[in-house]
């Protein structure tokens, strides 16, 4: 027996295999020596397809991120590339459920990263909570996932729908105290958490809401709706629906010779690219009148020419995804959103495992640089929303400019 175990000691030592070496061998799901496989599910199709652009956007960046040596001196993140798949689940709740198993056992994910929409990401998180996959950076604004203590492996990102709408109110309330406003939302979540944030936001004058009416997703237009709209006699203009939906109602408006005075637009449809196609699209003037609110920087703005990130943004868009519109919107959003990512992996370590990402996740302290000056991503205690604060800003042929400054949360830490 001696004679074995010095034998397999000197095979060690003659094929240079430490003990350390040996246990440090990546034993994570999705995790080996050379890579990180994440994935998520998107619109390509159906009626939200316009938001296609964002995981396209995000795998150029991850491809940036594997060919550029990185602090630790590697290319990707302590020498692992991040291969990134995602499948077209048609903003369907049941097609992302079949999908998220796909990815999570076929393909082994080491982590869900981005998966968008409200309802989409509501109907896969008991099951990856359940697998104890994270479900993080969630391209939704919905505050139902900052719940970490019912959903501990589920994390969302940008600013609360409710936050935002509260926002809008507050601004009517302040300007337009005795203005008459109607909305449209989308039946669901999303739109159910933006209106009532904008009740919230008008405090005693939510009675001046005159009409409120809801549209399916699986609609083919919201002609009716806007036409009731119209019969309010409103003056104030509140659009709560994804960008389809946002172009039609301008489209619509226009064609019914409404001309409110003001319109509100939630940001996950009021980017420069859907309101310039609203515009193109039979909305004639009413962009213009546009109002929203935003959290990043601005592609389209050339106030933002000679930003450092914003230069290497679209120096990376030109190598790694040269036939898309540098000034969209949505494809700075998929590097913000991929630069979160990047930043809690490394924050995970050199060996990560799914309950590392999901700490750092939680403890999580960082600016990005695509973000607004001041827009730190932070966490803390039950608090999984990472972004607080954003702008009133106001659409004008093709520009946004800033009529507010920077505004935070004052229900959560900042």
């Amino acid at each position: 027996m001696r004679k074995v175990v010095l034998l397999a000691a000197a095979l060690v030592v003659a094929l240079g295999i430490s003990a350390s070496s040996a246990t440090s061998a990546a034993t994570e799901t999705g995790v080996t020596a050379r890579t990180v496989t994440i994935g998520g599910t998107f619109p390509l199709t159906g009626p939200a397809s316009l938001y296609a652009p964002i995981p396209a956007a995000m795998k150029a960046y991850f491809a940036y991120i594997n060919s550029r040596k990185g602090p630790d001196g590697k290319r990707g993140v302590y020498g692992r590339q991040i291969v990134f798949k995602y499948y077209d689940d048609g903003y369907n709740p049941a097609n992302s459920v079949q999908l998220t198993r796909k990815l999570v056992e076929e393909d082994k994910v080491f982590a869900l990263v981005g998966t968008l929409g409200t309802a989409v990401n509501e109907s896969i998180r008991p099951y990856v909570n359940a697998r104890k996959v994270p479900q993080m950076l969630v391209s939704t604004g919905a505050s139902v996932f900052g719940d970490a203590k019912k959903y501990p492996w589920t994390g969302g990102w940008q600013p609360a729908y409710d936050y935002e709408a509260r926002i809008f109110g507050q601004a009517i309330a302040h300007n337009s105290p005795n203005a008459k406003i109607a909305v449209l939302y989308q039946n669901d979540d999303f739109g159910a958490e933006l209106l009532n944030g904008l009740k919230a936001g008008l405090g005693a004058k939510a009675s001046n809401i005159v009409d409120a009416e809801s549209h399916e997703v699986t609609a083919p237009d919201v002609r009716a709706q806007v036409a009731k709209l119209r019969a309010s006699g409103a003056s104030i203009f509140v659009i709560f629906t994804t960008p389809k939906f946002a172009i039609q109602s301008y489209a619509i408006a226009n064609a019914l010779r409404w001309s409110p005075a003001v319109i509100y637009t939630t940001s996950v449809s009021a980017t420069d690219t859907f309101l310039t196609l609203a515009k193109s699209s039979g909305g004639g003037d009413l962009p213009n009148k546009t109002y929203t609110v935003q959290y990043a920087k601005d592609p389209a703005n050339p106030s933002w020419d000679n930003d450092a990130a914003m230069k290497s943004y679209k120096q990376v868009m030109a190598k790694y995804l040269p036939s898309a519109r540098v000034t969209d919107g949505l494809n700075l959003y998929g590097f913000a959103t991929a630069e979160a990512f990047v930043q809690l992996l490394y924050s995970a370590g050199k060996n990560p495992t799914r309950a590392s990402l999901m700490k750092a996740y939680r403890s999580w302290n960082q600016p990005n640089q695509f973000l607004l000056p001041g827009n730190r991503q932070k966490t803390g205690g039950a608090d999984q929303l990472p972004l607080q604060c954003e702008r009133i800003i106001k659409f004008t042929d093709g520009t946004f400019q800033p009529v507010s400054k920077l505004k935070c949360d004052s229900r959560k830490a900042t």
